[in-house]
């Protein structure tokens, strides 16, 4: 049995960032990524926008080549999947039989994408986009796809929707809710990238619920919605979320269920185990102290810095603003904090000039700032997020008054 003094169980962003940031602190002690894909750690984010337009290759999404975790002594163990965790003898094993001993555990293992759950769902033909591997699916099929119907109407549907009908395919978004985008952003948000969805030919139905999918021989023809319509589809893009992939420690007896449960520091309930990332379930100072899971980038790389220092000794309390982003278009949304119990909605500037911030509130305070094509009011708006700043609505909305005055 090979025993690693930190092994990181997932190779995606938060996985890699761990292993980089060990390095960086100056750790001299073994180091293994336990990965269930067979790829080096690479990006997700492009996978539903660059990577699957074909403006970024393969190599473009690697985070490091493979010389980098080679000089660095990071043994990769890849297209390993991990199917249980032996938190008293720390060692865990792959379904591949192996067994991996540790003196720390890095829990990185993300999510998988969630499936929709109804008849139809496993035909052929039917896609998520979480790996490379999904992409590439999806890539080999189009030539043959004429009807697309994505369902979700969350970023990752969005952004490949955008993709899709760039490329000339027929594109249908189905949201259950009455607006998309309704989990993260106001209204004057959604409302918006719902009008340049439709006005680039997108088919955007709210409100909308789904009966079933239908085949013909094994592979996807349409979507039956509940009102009897079946909207034809050679192609369905699910986008409805990632469940946690946490089961085996779960299984271990860590604390959790919606993700895995973790301290100011990122550790578990189990002894010398750790979790980071999409899966980790911690209090957010900027969700008024809420238990929540972020999926993003910036989560995954400071909770991967603040748990490296941790295991040399350097307890720091994680409490990073959250930011985030999305490409649609030619439109850059970037987020900074978290909109989450916002009481008022500022819109600063004008949507119909494509380039403005919608600034949420909860008690006079800045708590969040969706900027589109808006860079500025982003990068100033952060300072008013870090600080709790309290404004008046009409100088926030006044875009002639820079924000970093407002501070």
């Amino acid at each position: 049995m090979k025993t690693f003094d930190v092994l990181i169980v997932g190779a995606g962003h938060a996985g890699a960032q761990a292993a980089i940031a060990l390095r960086q602190q100056k750790f001299t002690g073994t180091i293994a990524i336990v990965g269930e894909e067979p790829e080096l750690p690479y990006e997700r984010p492009p996978l539903s926008k660059e990577y699957l337009s074909g403006d970024k290759t393969f190599e473009r999404l690697l985070i490091r080549p493979a010389a980098f975790w080679a000089e660095r002594e990071v043994e990769m163990l890849l297209g390993q999947r991990v199917v249980y965790v032996d938190a008293e003898q720390h060692r865990l094993g792959t379904a591949d039989g192996s067994v991996i001993g540790y003196g720390a555990l890095i829990w990185a293992g993300g999510g998988h994408a969630r499936r929709i759950p109804c008849v139809g769902s496993e035909l052929s033909g039917v896609h998520t986009v979480r790996s490379r591997a999904d992409v590439e699916r999806m890539l080999a099929e189009l030539p043959g796809v004429d009807q697309v119907v994505v369902i979700g109407g969350g970023y990752i549907g969005l952004e490949a929707a955008a993709v899709l009908i760039k490329f000339g395919k027929q594109v249908t978004v189905l949201e259950a809710q009455d607006r998309v985008l309704a989990r993260v952003a106001g209204e004057p948000l959604s409302r918006f990238y719902e009008a340049e969805h439709r006005a680039h030919g997108v088919d955007v139905r709210l409100n909308a619920r789904l009966e079933c999918l239908e085949g013909e021989q094994g592979q996807v023809s349409g979507v039956r919605l509940a009102d009897g319509e079946v909207l034809a589809a050679q192609m369905v893009i699910v986008g409805i979320g990632i469940v946690p992939a946490v089961e085996p420690l779960l299984a271990a007896g860590a604390q959790g269920g919606n993700g895995v449960e973790v301290d100011e520091v990122g550790r578990t309930s189990l002894a010398d185990v750790y979790a980071i990332g999409d899966c980790a379930l911690h209090r957010n100072g900027f969700a008024e102290g809420a238990a929540i899971r972020l999926e993003s980038v910036q989560n995954a790389n400071d909770m991967a810095m603040t748990v490296a220092k941790s295991l040399l000794g350097q307890h720091e309390p994680y409490q990073a603003v959250p930011w985030f982003w999305s490409n649609q278009y030619d439109l850059r949304l970037q987020t900074v904090g978290l909109s989450i119990g916002h009481d008022q909605v500022v819109v600063r500037g004008d949507p119909a000039q494509r380039s403005f911030s919608v600034i949420y509130l909860r008690q006079g305070q800045v708590i969040a700032l969706d900027c589109v094509n808006a860079a500025k009011d982003y990068v100033q708006g952060r300072a008013l997020v870090v600080g709790g700043t309290r404004a008046e609505p009409v100088a926030l909305a006044d875009a002639s008054i820079p924000l970093k005055t407002l501070a």
